[in-house]
């Protein structure tokens, strides 16, 4: 299964579309954090009708208001402190700040773990456990970015929006 990863859009819708047409194929999308406003969470869950799992970003300013866009969706859930979740047979996790990211990692509990606020993507092994980031959609400190997760592989690849 491929698994769309996003974070950090900051409202910028115009780099929220190209992110859509990127993740068209995707089955799920996991969603790091930093929506900031409501009409980005329900840009995103409009343009891409499958299941969003999504935690709260240091961003979020009103998560009662993301909450009850979430619910109008259909398709989001949040989740907190962060995603704990199985994808095709293979515990996931997620989260937005990267030292929480770490820590998930380091349990070794998870096959992949990922997080956002840094805008800066990444991706490596912390043991046996895929940690990663997929940068930033928004494009502002660096290249806007996001991931692709393949559960059957447990492989992460980068997608630049430029």
């Amino acid at each position: 299964m491929i698994v769309a990863v996003l974070s950090d859009c900051h409202d910028h819708l115009d780099q929220v579309r190209k992110a859509l047409d990127a993740i068209r194929d995707a089955s799920m999308a996991l969603y790091c954090g930093d929506y900031c406003a409501p009409f980005t969470l329900k840009a995103l869950a409009e343009g891409f009708r499958g299941q969003w799992h999504s935690v709260f970003g240091n961003n979020d300013g009103d998560p009662f208001l993301l909450a009850t866009a979430a619910k109008e969706a259909g398709n989001v859930t949040f989740h907190q402190p962060f995603i704990d979740i199985e994808i095709d047979g293979r515990r996931v996790a997620a989260a937005h700040y990267p030292q929480v990211g770490e820590a998930l990692a380091l349990s070794g509990r998870y096959a992949a773990v990922f997080s956002g606020h840094v805008h800066i993507a990444h991706s490596r092994l912390v043991g046996s456990t895929l940690w990663a980031s997929p940068g930033e959609v928004m494009g502002r400190l660096g290249k806007p970015s996001l991931g692709l997760y393949d559960t059957r592989q447990n492989q992460f690849e980068l997608r630049d929006l430029r």
